[in-house]
C-alpha cells in the first residue's frame, strides 16, 4: 500500500519513496474533488454534518499526505524530492484555488449561516463558518469568471515562484565552501567548531577545515574569528547569496519583482489597493497605516538605546581593537569582544553548560511542572537517524499529543528554525474512523544546531536554546488545543499576528534562575550553571536590545511597506526601498552589495508577506502574558506557577483559533494588552 494513503497512525517515513507521491497526489485530489461534487449538489442540506463534516475528512487526508512530502522536501531535499513535489504543487495549489473560488460551496455556507441550525452550533463550528466566508470571499468566490480564471493562474505562479526562492536560497547556501589550510587563519574561532570545520573537510576527502554559509559554522566565523579578511569573505558570500553577484541560476531578484506584481495585481482583482490589506483581513491589525504607526511607535522607543549601543560598539572598536571604523563583517566579532569585556563572559563559555540532554530534560520540567504533564521519549518511523520523538501524557497517562524533534543542521535541510503540524487534535466523525473518538494531535520541532561530534553530545548556546523554548512554545499551541473541530483547532485559524504569543510567551523561561539550574550541567565536569554566570547572563540580557528591536523594525516596515504602497511596476526595486527605509530607520546601515531582500524567505516563500511584524505585535502580548506569571511570583515563590500555568492553557493554548486572540487574551490577563511588559523586559523602560 502506498504510505501516503495510509491515515490510521504516523507518518510511514521509513518507507517513503519519490515515486510514491504523483500516485497517492493523484488519488486524493479525485476524492476531494468527488467530496466537493457531493457538498456542492442541490440535495445535499446546506448543514454541518450533511455537507462540511465529509469535506473536513477528505481535505484533511489531502492535507496530511501532501504536509509529509512538503516537510521532507524542507529537511530531507533531494534532486528526485525535489522533481516530484514541483511537479504536483501545482496540482494541490489549483485545488485550493477551485475550492476557494467554488460558489455553490460559498452559497451553502451562506445559508448555512442563515438557516435555522446555526443558532445551536457550537461557538467554534460558529467561527469556522465566519472564517469560511471571508476566506471565499478573499479566494475570489465573488469575481467573475474571467477574473476568477486569472485569480487562480496566479495563485498556482506565486506557489511555485515561492517554492523555487526557498530552493535557490538552500543551492546558492550549498553551493559556496571555504578550506582553509593554514590554522592560524582560523585564530579565535572555538574548538568544537574547529573540529566540525576538520571533520566537514574530511568528509570531502581534503585536508584543512572546511567553512560554509550554513548557521552552525557561519555564525561562530562572524563572532569569534580574529581574521577581519576571513570574516569579510564570510560575509559578502552569506549576504549576496541567492542575489546577481552569485550563479545566474540561483539569483532571486528577478523572483522578487515577480512576486510582488503577482501579489499586487491578485490583491487588486479582489477590490483591494495592496497586498497588505489582503493579508490584514485575517489578521488582530486592522490596516497597513495601524501596523506602521506601532512599528514606528517601537522605533521612537528603541531609537536612543540603539543610538547609545552603537556609540559604545564604535568606541569600544576604535579604543580597544584598533579599528579606525566599523565594518558590517566587524559587529558580531566586537559585540562579543565588548560583551566579555563588559560581562565577563563568552557565549563559548556559556555553551559548556547546555548539552543537549540537559536541556531538554529542563525544557521537559517546565512544561510537567506548569501544565501538570509527562513527556517521554517514544518510538516512531523517522526521516533521518538524528531525529527523535516523544510522547505527551497527562497525570493519568492519557495520551495529549506527539512531536518529532529534527535539532541539527544539514545541507538538505532549509535554513532556520520552525514548528509544523503532522496531524491536528479534532473529533472523529463516523465517516472517517471511530465515531466520537479523538485525534490526538502530533507536530514537527526543526531547528539547526550543530550535531554532536564524537564522544560528546550537542552543546548550545543560551540564545540556541531560546530558539528551542520558541519552537516548543509553537507546538505546545498545537499540541494542548482542547478544540476538537479542524478548522479551528491548534493552530488553525489563529490570526497569524497572535501565532508567535504562545513561543515568544516560552523564552522568558530561559531567563530564570529556578529554569535554567535544573536544565544545565558542564559537559566535562556536570556542575552545574554556576550562579555568579548566571548573573552576568541576566545582566547582559538587552546587550544591544536597542539595536536589534530596530532591526525587526526595520525588517517589518520593509515588509509592510513593500506589499502596501511600494508599486512593483515603477522603476524601484525592492533594494531601493530598504535602503530608504534604512536612512530613516536604522543606525547601522550595511554595504551597498548586501542583498537582504534575496535571502529574506519569511515574506517571499515562508507565509510571512505583509506579516512579519508579527513577531514584534505578539511579542507585546507574550511579554504582558508573561507578565502576570512575574506578578504572582512573589506570593507563590516564583514563576513556576502551576495555577496560573493552567490558566493559560485553558485560555490561550487551548482555544487554538476558536475565538479572537484578543478575546482570549483579555480572558487570561483580565484586561487589554499593554507595551509595558515588553519595553521592561526589553529594558527599554
Amino acid at each position: 500500500m502506498n504510505p501516503l494513503l495510509d491515515f490510521s497512525a504516523l507518518p510511514r517515513f521509513a518507507e517513503f519513496k519519490p515515486e510514491f507521491v504523483t500516485p497517492a497526489i493523484d488519488q486524493l485530489l479525485a476524492d476531494c474533488r468527488a467530496a466537493v461534487a457531493r457538498a456542492e449538489a442541490a440535495d445535499t442540506p446546506a448543514e454541518w454534518n450533511a455537507f462540511v463534516a465529509p469535506l473536513d475528512d477528505a481535505n484533511e487526508k489531502l492535507g496530511r499526505a501532501w504536509g509529509q512530502v512538503s516537510h521532507l522536501h524542507s529537511v530531507m531535499d533531494s534532486p528526485e524530492l525535489r522533481e516530484v513535489y514541483n511537479a504536483n504543487l501545482p496540482k494541490i495549489t489549483i485545488y485550493y484555488a477551485e475550492l476557494g473560488q467554488n460558489e455553490a460551496l460559498f452559497g451553502k455556507f451562506k445559508a448555512l449561516k442563515a438557516g435555522p441550525g446555526y443558532a445551536a452550533l457550537s461557538a467554534a463550528r460558529k467561527k469556522i463558518v465566519e472564517n469560511e466566508l471571508r476566506d471565499f470571499r478573499l479566494g475570489g468566490a465573488e469575481l467573475p469568471d474571467d477574473k476568477k480564471a486569472r485569480f487562480m493562474q496566479l495563485q498556482e505562479e506565486l506557489a511555485q515562484i515561492s517554492a523555487k526562492f526557498e530552493e535557490n536560497l538552500l543551492d546558492a547556501t550549498n553551493d559556496y565552501h571555504l578550506i582553509i589550510d593554514e590554522a592560524s587563519e582560523l585564530a579565535g574561532i572555538p574548538d568544537d567548531v574547529l573540529a566540525m570545520m576538520q571533520a566537514a573537510a574530511e568528509a570531502d576527502g581534503q585536508t584543512g577545515w572546511k567553512i560554509t554559509l550554513h548557521m552552525p559554522s557561519y555564525l561562530p566565523v562572524m563572532q569569534y574569528a580574529d581574521s577581519r579578511e576571513l570574516r569579510q569573505i564570510l560575509y559578502r558570500a552569506y549576504v549576496t547569496r541567492a542575489s546577481e553577484f552569485g550563479k545566474s541560476e540561483f539569483d532571486n531578484t528577478p523572483l522578487i519583482a515577480q512576486i510582488l506584481k503577482l501579489r499586487r495585481e491578485a490583491a487588486e482583482l479582489l477590490g483591494f489597493r495592496s497586498y497588505a490589506e489582503v493579508s490584514l483581513e485575517a489578521k488582530m491589525a486592522d490596516t497597513p497605516a495601524q501596523v506602521l504607526k506601532f512599528l514606528d511607535e517601537l522605533a521612537a522607543r528603541a531609537r536612543p538605546y540603539a543610538e547609545q549601543d552603537f556609540a559604545e560598539l564604535t568606541a569600544f572598536a576604535r579604543d580597544t581593537l584598533g579599528y579606525d571604523t566599523l565594518e558590517a563583517w566587524d559587529n558580531a566579532y566586537v559585540s562579543e569582544k565588548l560583551r566579555v569585556a563588559r560581562y565577563s563572559f563568552s557565549d563559548q563559555e556559556v555553551k559548556q553548560y547546555f548539552p543537549e540532554p540537559r536541556v531538554l530534560a529542563g525544557l521537559f520540567k517546565l512544561v510537567e511542572t506548569l501544565y501538570g504533564l509527562h513527556i517521554r521519549e517514544d518510538s516512531a518511523p523517522v526521516w533521518h537517524p538524528d531525529v527523535k520523538f516523544y510522547t505527551l501524557t497527562d497525570h493519568a497517562g492519557k495520551q495529549i499529543g506527539q512531536f518529532y524533534l529534527d535539532l541539527y543542521a544539514r545541507a538538505s535541510k532549509r535554513g532556520g528554525a520552525w514548528m509544523d503540524d503532522v496531524i491536528t487534535r479534532r473529533r472523529l466523525s463516523s465517516s472517517n474512523g471511530d465515531a466520537g473518538g479523538v485525534q490526538t494531535p502530533v507536530a514537527y520541532l526543526n531547528c539547526n544546531f550543530s550535531a554532536p561530534l564524537g564522544d560528546k553530545p550537542a552543546l548550545f548556546t543560551h540564545d540556541e536554546v531560546i530558539t528551542l523554548f520558541h519552537e516548543t512554545g509553537h507546538g505546545l499551541h498545537h499540541l494542548l488545543t482542547q478544540i476538537e473541530e479542524l478548522g479551528v483547532s491548534g493552530i488553525n485559524g489563529v490570526e497569524w499576528d497572535a501565532v508567535e504569543l504562545p513561543s515568544q510567551f516560552m523564552e522568558n523561561f530561559c531567563w530564570e534562575w529556578d529554569v535554567l539550574k535544573h536544565m544545565t550541567g558542564h559537559v566535562d565536569t556536570g556542575a552545574p550553571l554556576p550562579r555568579d554566570l548566571f548573573d552576568k547572563m541576566l545582566a547582559a540580557k538587552n546587550f544591544q536590545s536597542g539595536l536589534q528591536t530596530l532591526r525587526q523594525v526595520e525588517f517589518a516596515v520593509f515588509d509592510m511597506r513593500l506589499h502596501d504602497d511600494f508599486d512593483p511596476t515603477g522603476t524601484r526595486t525592492a533594494m531601493d526601498l530598504l535602503n530608504e527605509i534604512r536612512t530613516r530607520v536604522a543606525v547601522i546601515i550595511p554595504p551597498a552589495w548586501n542583498r537582504f531582500p534575496n535571502n529574506f524567505s519569511h515574506i517571499f516563500a515562508g507565509g510571512y508577506a505583509a506579516g512579519y511584524y508579527s513577531y514584534k505585535w505578539a511579542e507585546v502580548l507574550s511579554a504582558d502574558a508573561y507578565a502576570l506569571f512575574e506578578d504572582e511570583a512573589e506570593g507563590y515563590g516564583g514563576v513556576l506557577n502551576p495555577e496560573v500555568g493552567h490558566r493559560f492553557w485553558s485560555e490561550i493554548l487551548a482555544q487554538g483559533g476558536a475565538r479572537p486572540a484578543l478575546e482570549s487574551f483579555r480572558a487570561f490577563r483580565g484586561r487589554e494588552p499593554t507595551i509595558d511588559a515588553l519595553l521592561r523586559h526589553n529594558g527599554m523602560a
